[in-house]
């Protein structure tokens, strides 16, 4: 059982979306603001009425509404044709599993036959005259009247859902979101109440109820307490004493505190505790057809973060994963055949790349492909020396840095160039490779055949062979005289100055990205910087 289809309308930062999900693995990537948080929390909303862990009855205020929506209605207020109050909608539509076919039938935005539910946060008309009176005065109308909707919360069968009776079962894994003690502390403790079963929970009940019995009979207590019974307490002729709160069948919840190697969870190091966190909540997500990540590489190392990922694909078989993230490990291993690219409420599948390049960044999962598949334009170079280089002749040209224009500049190796240029032809990233010809420059030309006339692709390399890395192509633009000032050298042949270029590449760089001198830039470099 899984989620195939996601509608969503006016909804936070989500003006209109609608999304196909993959039946496993969905990895959700995109620049801040976008959604992707937004696009988890309105399927764990319709999947389970709740907001914040409360009904989301409680939890109705303005700002669950798009603010072009709002800003739209406000406007339109003083105008002759006002609009009406914006409403939330979101649908998730269900695969065509027969255990799910009581929640089947059209009650839906597409008309559409099969099961799914509904959530919407709609102007209730039980208020229609008092909303009439509120709005008389447009001018005085400065938020939407959050007071006057309703929830409605439908199977696509046309019956409302009780919380009880839900087809399908959300975990929600959020580890960033606990930002202080009590709050981590609580988060924890609702984990293992899932994942404990119902014996063991009894146990931990009764133990603490017993561990209050002793406690009144230690000596030190009885001591204390017959003090206080002296006391006179205000009016009253009761005695006063202590114990341990026993007031709920559960308060050990509140009462035990978890420990790691038997330090307190709130004092252990943030990328523990929420590794900890992670892996219960997927632990004792078992009775759950949808688990909903969060970002799980937040404050994890990169050893604790490959243990998360291996422990999200062993659930990820026989169910529906939809994660967030800003780690390319993370999408590189758990396929970019089901990374989502959101970007303006709209979502983009990689589906078009070839199963070699696939299994090429699962296979080398440190390559930084979400750079790529964030940035407007990219330069791609094959080392550090180039990067030096590129970034240098860019300042040069613009007079600051390539990042101050959102221009993203990093190294790939030669034989990966085809596998990023893949990529960005399927998501429309402007990207120019900055490669040597290494003497055959037909070579060059066939090998990136393929990406020839793309509007989107530049090919920067020189045509001369006898030039045929950066380091000789330095020494013919500039002159011997002018590298050794920047070197600080006295080469007296161009044979000695390449050589001491190619035996440490990026030191030789790194004094031209320093130096004030007027160092000229070979022209392929040159035009991968306009």
């Amino acid at each position: 059982m899984h989620i195939k289809r996601v509608i969503i309308k006016n909804y936070r930062c989500v003006r209109e979306s609608d999304v196909n999900l993959n039946p496993g693995m969905n990895i959700i990537v995109g620049d801040n603001e976008t959604g992707k948080s937004t696009f988890l929390e309105a399927i764990h909303l319709a999947l389970t009425g709740q907001l914040y862990g409360r009904p989301a009855t409680y939890e109705l205020h303005p700002f669950l509404f798009n603010v072009t929506a709002v800003s739209e209605y406000l406007t339109s207020l003083a105008s002759s044709e006002p609009k009406a109050l914006p409403e939330v909608l979101i649908e998730l539509y269900f695969d065509d599993d027969t255990s799910l076919a009581e929640w089947r039938g059209t009650n839906n935005s597409l008309g559409t036959d099969c099961p799914g539910v509904s959530l919407s946060i709609k102007f209730n008309e039980d208020y229609k005259a008092d909303y009439q009176r509120y709005v008389e005065k447009p001018a005085e109308v400065l938020a939407i009247p959050i007071e006057y909707y309703k929830i409605e919360w439908f199977g696509f069968q046309g019956e409302p859902i009780a919380p009880r009776n839900r087809p399908l079962r959300s975990t929600v894994v959020d580890a960033s979101a606990i930002r202080n003690n009590s709050l981590a502390n609580r988060y924890i403790s609702e984990i293992i109440q899932e994942y404990l079963p119902s014996p063991d929970r009894v146990d931990l009940s009764l133990s603490y109820r017993a561990m209050r019995s002793r406690f009144l009979q230690d000596d030190r207590v009885k001591a204390v307490n017959a003090t206080l019974a002296s006391k006179k307490i205000g009016m009253s002729d009761k005695k006063l004493s202590l114990s341990l709160d026993a007031t709920s069948r559960t308060s050990w919840e509140t009462g035990i505190l978890p420990h790691l190697d038997d330090i307190p969870m709130p004092l252990v190091g943030k990328g523990e505790q929420n590794s900890v966190k992670i892996r219960l909540a997927i632990d004792s997500a078992a009775p759950t057809n949808v688990i909903l990540v969060e970002e799980p590489e937040n404050h994890l190392s990169h050893g604790n973060l490959g243990r998360i990922i291996g422990a999200v694909q062993d659930v990820s078989q026989n169910r529906q994963i939809v994660i967030t993230s800003h780690s390319s490990f993370v999408i590189n291993k758990l396929g970019i055949d089901a990374v989502l690219l959101f970007a303006n409420s709209s979502f983009m599948r990689l589906t078009s790349l070839s199963s070699d390049t696939r299994d090429y960044f699962m296979k080398l999962p440190g390559y930084d492909t979400l750079r790529l598949i964030l940035s407007r334009r990219c330069i791609l170079v094959e080392g550090p020396s180039d990067e030096l280089i590129v970034q240098k002749a860019y300042y040069r040209k613009h007079a600051k840095m390539p990042q101050s224009d959102g221009v993203d500049v990093f190294s790939v190796r030669s034989l990966a160039f085809k596998r990023f240029l893949e990529i960005a032809k399927a998501v429309g990233t402007r990207v120019a490779v900055v490669t040597d010809n290494d003497g055959k420059p037909d070579r060059i030309k066939a090998k990136y055949v393929d990406y020839v006339g793309n509007a989107n692709i530049q090919l920067c390399f020189s045509e001369d062979a006898s030039l045929n890395t950066l380091e000789p192509h330095m020494v013919a633009t500039n002159g011997r005289a002018i590298l050794n000032k920047v070197f600080g050298t006295s080469f007296d042949t161009d044979d000695k100055l390449k050589d001491y270029m190619m035996d440490d590449k990026a030191a030789w760089a790194l004094k031209v990205f320093s130096s004030d001198e007027p160092v000229r830039f070979p022209a392929y470099i040159n035009d991968a910087v306009q």
